[in-house]
């Protein structure tokens, strides 16, 4: 036990002496931070470019990080972007011996004391200049000052919604001094490319690299040479939100325009279904518009919003025509041989389409059957009424040769009854025509309606085969669209 306490008590007692000695250690480092701030800042001035020469060029290490992209307005094409800027130089006038202040090798100082460079965003589109936060710099003995701010940067970027929504996107961020020239400031790449490395994954972009190129350039106003570092960030656009929002409900409705053939005429509902689809649509063609900014490029998205709504006019256009058609009236004149060739016999069987009363799933042997036996009902039907109208018209002569023996042998005698028989024979005879007008029209009302049905069943035809058509319009459209974003 007394060993445990003495070993607790010497620990303790060598913590104590640690943090004492620390304290110690850190009093005489601030002490000679003071000391040396006052030495160094007694005649310094941060208007002037630090350097002994003034025909000396002033090397600044630029280095951007890019932390998170903010937004995307391709509408008024300006990147939002949260930056985090470094920029390192050598101050001639800020020097020390570390060896005369204890080994105080760096300091930090607030970054308004010091000259610093104008390095601006030379594309920016913000509407209140921002620059970067005024945070403290690290000052180190040999003179060279490291400055890291963080900065929100609004930049013009030209964007190109060709293949809207599986687009890629390249904006610039460039970066230079605005007043001092080549000769004065010269700006040198920190990294072949942005820090990527503190990204925020974006949740519609991907970031494909950030690339950096630096550019000398001579402007017409001055003959000093001006350079600048060009950060292009390569952007993807995560497309699968436009996909299950925008594409795929246009691709499900223009699925149902072709449907607008397979209903029947007679339920009245045919142009309305192609006008609502249109109008479905149009809303979505709308809030595309909204988004895109108004150029001359069409996106893709919108390429096949116009074709769909397209094909669905025509659609519509050709409903109303096979609907008149299909109401062609007795008034109407037959079906022309050409279409009775094609359509009611080739087309109808490619199709499948079929009268009233047939199916499609019956075999051939049972329909042949049923046409032998059609044909014998009709020829004795035809033989029936064959022998009835023999034995009307043996039963006429037979009627005609009593009536005139009765006549011969009654001549003067029973004048009345011959009167009557006369005329029971013209109401027989009216009784005849009556028959005959009623026989006629019954043959004119069935030609007649074999015409209205032939008429039919051309737009059934027509209906089926426009439905086909645009129902692999649509598939290789949807094809197509996809082919050019892949």
């Amino acid at each position: 036990m007394k060993r445990n306490s003495l070993s607790s008590f010497s620990i303790s007692l060598w913590l104590l002496f640690t943090a004492v000695m620390l304290q110690a250690v850190e009093s005489a480092k601030g002490k000679y931070a003071h000391m040396l701030f006052n030495e160094l800042f007694e005649d310094y001035s941060n208007a002037l470019r630090p350097v002994e020469d003034t025909d000396k060029v002033l090397n600044v290490t630029l280095q951007i990080t890019l932390s998170q992209i903010k937004d995307m307005d391709e509408r008024n094409q300006i990147l939002s972007a949260y930056l985090w800027i470094r920029q390192s130089w050598y101050d001639a006038y800020l020097k020390w011996d570390k060896d005369k202040y204890d080994g105080l090798d760096s300091i930090r100082i607030p970054s308004s004391l010091v000259w610093r460079p104008d390095i601006v965003l030379y594309n920016k589109a913000d509407d209140d200049f921002s620059e970067p936060v005024n945070t403290n710099v690290v000052l180190r003995y040999d003179g060279k000052i490291t400055w890291d701010a963080p900065a929100i940067t609004k930049s013009s970027c030209v964007v190109d919604v060709s293949y809207f929504p599986f687009d890629s996107q390249q904006c610039n961020l460039t970066f230079g001094s605005w007043t001092y020239n080549g000769n004065q400031v010269d700006i040198i790449n920190s990294l072949d490319s942005g820090d990527l490395s503190d990204f925020v994954e974006d949740v519609e972009w991907e970031i494909h690299g950030m690339p950096a190129v630096k550019n000398v350039i001579t402007y017409g106003c001055c003959s000093e040479p001006y350079p600048d570092v060009t950060f292009t960030l390569i952007l993807k656009r995560k497309s699968s939100f436009y996909i299950f929002n925008l594409l795929l409900p246009c691709v499900l409705i223009s699925f149902l325009a072709p449907l607008g053939f397979y209903l029947p005429a007679d339920s009245g509902e045919k142009v309305s279904l192609g006008v609502t689809v249109l109008l479905a649509l149009t809303v979505f063609q709308l809030m595309v518009a909204e988004i895109m900014p108004p150029s001359e490029s069409i996106p893709l998205i919108g390429k096949y919003y116009i074709a769909t709504m397209t094909m669905i006019t025509a659609s519509t256009a050709l409903t109303i025509i096979i609907m008149n058609l299909h109401h062609c009236g007795s008034e109407a004149k037959p079906v022309p041989q050409w279409a009775r060739v094609v359509i009611l016999d080739y087309m109808s069987k490619i199709f499948f389409v079929y009268d009233v009363g047939e199916n499609c799933t019956s075999p051939k042997r049972e329909k042949e059957e049923e046409r032998k036996l059609e044909g014998d009902d009709g020829c004795r039907r035809r033989h029936k009424e064959g022998r009835s109208h023999l034995s009307n018209r043996n039963d006429d002569c037979d009627l005609k040769e009593k009536l005139n023996g009765n006549l011969n042998k009654s001549y003067g005698v029973h004048g009345e009854n011959v009167r009557e028989n006369v005329n029971c024979c013209s109401c027989y005879k009216m009784l005849i025509k009556n028959i005959e007008y009623i026989a006629n029209c019954v043959r004119d009302h069935k030609a007649n309606r074999a015409k209205v049905i032939e008429w039919k069943k051309v737009a059934k035809v027509m209906d089926r085969f426009f439905m086909w058509i645009f129902f692999i319009m649509v598939f290789f459209m949807s094809v197509l669209i996809i082919g050019k974003a892949a």
